[in-house]
């Protein structure tokens, strides 16, 4: 809360400065005038401290728009040298014009089912597979073998399955077919450590920007469903210090989008979430 509180002061600031700049002292006189209910020359107190109260009034009213405005925005942008990045609310089946990274296991699994090592059906890997019910196995071996992706020499922990590099990329159209989470002996997605999934990112923005084709491309939080990470709480991580990790990974790696194309990162709205935090992690 202190961290919003002195965001929304630093805008309002701004902004109250260029309006200081620009707007003569006349017209706060004015203002008091309206606001306040009295007239400039027929009062016992002077004219300047009035002007003093408006600009206090104005501030007080800029800080409040600020803060709503702060508070209700869907969106961000993120500049750096070169590139942009988009954080947003919203569904990323939904999006238009980019290509979207659609997360799926290390083993590129296409079946959809209550087991651990099934799809959730709510997940975003789910839903995409719901939409494209001609992605089965045989399709989807098609589709890496078009890709000319090569498996890792070691096989998954789940039933010794071929498994991919987390991170490989596989086009599908405009969907970027993504192998994330390692699988476990049962199945379930669980990276090792924070250390594998900056390993991940980083493979994954090479794979991007051989795959971006002059579009933008929206990535989910990810890591942010059911993916477990090993090394510390054996719990997920909240999806407001996985965001800060994928910014962070990504201004640091030297493989970007290049502007005016964008990375677009389509966040979920939840609990102890806010566009407001990024950053504070």
């Amino acid at each position: 809360m202190k961290n919003y509180i002195v965001k929304c002061s630093q805008h309002a600031f701004s902004i109250i400065t260029i309006i200081f700049a620009f707007v003569p002292e006349t017209w706060f006189s004015l203002i008091s005038a309206v606001i306040l209910g009295y007239t400039p020359w027929a009062t016992e107190y002077s004219s300047y401290t009035y002007i003093i109260i408006s600009r206090v009034l104005c501030f007080i009213l800029v800080l409040i728009g600020v803060s709503v405005y702060l508070k209700i925005r869907s969106k961000i942008t993120i500049k750096g040298d070169n590139y942009y990045i988009c954080v947003e609310y919203g569904d990323i089946f939904q999006t238009d014009d980019c290509k979207c990274v659609i997360t799926f296991d290390e083993c590129f699994t296409t079946k959809i089912g209550s087991a651990p090592a099934d799809i959730n059906f709510d997940s975003i890997c789910g839903k995409y597979l719901r939409l494209h019910p001609d992605l089965n196995d045989e399709t989807m071996t098609s589709l890496i073998e078009s890709a000319q992706v090569h498996p890792e020499q070691t096989p998954s922990k789940y039933k010794s399955s071929v498994r991919y590099e987390s991170g490989t990329i596989v086009p599908d159209g405009n969907d970027l077919l993504m192998a994330f989470t390692p699988l476990d002996e049962n199945g379930k997605g669980r990276f090792p450590s924070r250390d594998a999934y900056l390993a991940c990112l980083d493979k994954l923005w090479k794979n991007i920007e051989n795959h971006y084709s002059e579009m933008d491309v929206c990535i989910p939080v990810l890591g942010s469903g059911t993916t477990v990470f090993d090394g510390g709480s054996g719990a997920s991580i909240p999806q407001q210090d996985l965001l800060d990790l994928i910014i962070w990974s990504y201004r640091l790696s030297s493989h970007k989008i290049k502007a005016p194309h964008k990375l677009r990162i389509i966040c979920q709205r939840k609990d102890n979430f806010s566009l407001n935090h990024i950053g504070e992690s």
